[in-house]
């Protein structure tokens, strides 16, 4: 009567069903039974199980209390309507009223859930972003304790009612994947835009919490976001709770360090505090105003062709330790990470980086699929109120310091190169301590590798601790030096 479902396999290959599908497969099963609560775009999720079939065995309830009084009076006061605040509290609400009114004459075969969304949609007259919070918490069997997916998506479509179509499409999708795929977190996310492309819409934050997904790091989970194309960054603060960015650069100024940080040394700290004094001195705003990122881009995860989980978290716990809040991009190229930044702030941005990152920042290869080459490339990246502060290098095999002023350009280059000096665009650091210049990343992780102890004096105490305790980086044992080492060796 409703159409047939084809069958979910049981292997982790992801099988692309229709909406239309989706839908009908949630509402013929018996034990799914909930209330959807949507604000901002239409009931344009419900409206997908109405028009599959059967949804009087899926659907207790819709509601869209558009009105703020109204939804106020219903989930409490908020201070922005279309935020995570304001999606826990209709969650909340509506799961606690399905367990309230129907526990006692169905709880025993029915898995209740509430489905909720609040966004802001394309109007008539309106130009700004549109995005929305979209979430549903579920029991995933009878009688169960709560799970609970909360995304983020930024709608893409110029037209309000694409992005209706959208944001239902993507509803179900939701729904479908904590229904039948929450045994399998990452192919919940390789769903989670079927039937859509990235074009129309995008999801920059993904949270896993509850019972079925108490094993699931979500600083893992969002790195897999931007490992799919779902979205081009992810950012989390020390504690792992995953940000999402207009929230936290919303119209501040912003001071990046991008790096590998394998592992995070004495002087990527020491990068990153010079360049903050000189950047709060030069903009004059207040310290607590500055957002401070810690960038690492997918590049330098993938080094080895696809991204070592382990590798990744050691990474992150050791920048945890630190107190540093940690933007993933896949933003190669600086321009682009400028474009990135420049959607949530027109407030000045600060870039530190080595003489070698300079160096490769002016590599012509980097942009030979602009039409514009360098010339475009570094027109979007210096007009969007943004400087470099570089951070010297001495040249480990003849003790030379390499600066801002020394440095060799190409020939070609050479006259770029000094405008961007001369107009202050690209800054030499100079209140840097000299005495940590010998320190490399990779010189640190060779010495882990090698039972080397001396590893310990170049980086940070409390990133020292971590990888012992973690045994991260391939560190083994309490070490000693290699001198030591070649002592006690036998012969």
């Amino acid at each position: 009567m409703y159409g047939t479902i084809e069958p979910t396999p049981d292997s982790d290959q992801h099988v692309k069903l229709t909406t239309h599908q989706k839908a009908l497969r949630i509402n013929l099963d018996p034990e799914r039974y909930g209330a959807f609560a949507e604000i901002g775009a239409g009931q344009e999720v419900a409206r997908w199980f109405f028009k599959a079939g059967g949804a009087a065995g899926t659907i207790a309830k819709t509601i869209s209390a558009y009105d703020m009084s109204v939804s106020d009076a219903i989930y409490g006061h908020c201070k922005r309507y279309v935020s995570r605040e304001r999606l826990q509290a209709m969650l909340d609400h509506e799961q606690n009223l399905n367990l309230e009114r129907l526990r006692d004459s169905r709880g025993d075969t029915t898995a209740f859930f509430a489905f909720a969304d609040t966004v802001a949609a394309r109007s008539y007259q309106d130009t700004k972003e549109c995005h929305g919070w979209m979430g549903v918490k579920f029991q995933a069997h009878p009688k169960d304790e709560d799970s609970q997916v909360t995304i983020h998506v930024r709608m893409l479509d110029k037209e309000n009612v694409q992005q209706q179509d959208a944001l239902g499409i993507v509803g179900v999708n939701l729904l479908y994947a904590a229904f039948f795929l929450h045994h399998r977190p990452e192919v919940m996310l390789e769903s989670m835009l079927d039937n859509l492309t990235t074009h129309r819409l995008e999801i920059d934050v993904v949270q896993f919490s509850g019972i079925e997904f108490r094993h699931v790091d979500n600083r893992v989970m969002n790195l897999r976001l931007v490992q799919l194309g779902l979205s081009g960054a992810a950012m989390f603060k020390s504690s792992g709770e995953v940000l999402q960015p207009s929230e936290v650069l919303h119209k501040r100024p912003i001071l990046i360090e991008r790096g590998s940080f394998r592992p995070v040394t004495k002087v990527n700290i020491d990068m990153i505090s010079c360049a903050h004094s000189r950047f709060l001195a030069e903009i004059g705003s207040e310290e607590e105003h500055v957002v401070e990122l810690m960038e690492i881009t997918m590049r330098n995860l993938l080094t080895e062709g696809k991204i070592d989980l382990r590798d990744f978290l050691a990474r992150a716990d050791a920048l945890a330790a630190l107190g540093k809040t940690v933007l993933i991009s896949d933003y190669f190229e600086y321009y682009r990470l400028a474009d990135y930044l420049a959607r949530y702030t027109t407030e000045p941005v600060g870039v530190t980086m080595g003489v070698a990152n300079l160096l490769d920042l002016f590599k012509e290869e980097y942009y030979a699929q602009l039409e514009g080459g360098i010339l475009e490339a570094f027109g979007r990246l210096f007009t969007k109120n943004l400087r470099i502060y570089i951070y010297p290098l001495r040249d480990q095999r003849t003790g030379q310091l390499q600066n801002v002023e020394s440095l060799e350009m190409p020939e070609g280059l050479r006259h770029l190169y000094h405008h961007l000096v001369e107009r202050g665009k690209i800054k030499q650091l100079d209140n840097y301590d000299p005495s940590l210049l010998h320190i490399f990343s990779r010189d640190v992780l060779e010495r882990i590798k090698h039972r080397d102890a001396t590893w310990e004096d170049m980086v940070p105490p409390e990133v020292a601790e971590v990888i012992k305790r973690h045994r991260f980086f391939g560190y083994t044992e309490t070490a000693m030096p290699v001198a030591d080492l070649t002592k006690a060796a036998p012969g």
